[in-house]
């Protein structure tokens, strides 16, 4: 466990993004959604290539 504190923040999500979330929960027996969200943003922060990820548009919704 990180001796870091967290802060608590409000945002935005589409339901199918936290239906995605909860998926992901559910398949690794994560409990918090809140902690699905911080192992993905943890692995974008060090593993993830970020111009793959903000460089290629992949918006589900645009159409």
């Amino acid at each position: 466990m990180s001796a870091m504190a967290k802060i608590k923040v409000t945002f935005e999500i589409y339901p199918d993004s936290f239906e995605m979330l909860r998926q992901a929960g559910e398949k690794h027996q994560i409990d918090e959604i809140s902690k699905v969200l911080r192992c993905l943003l943890d692995y974008a922060a060090t593993d993830g290539d970020w111009e793959k990820i903000f460089g290629t548009i992949r918006c589900r919704r645009c159409g």
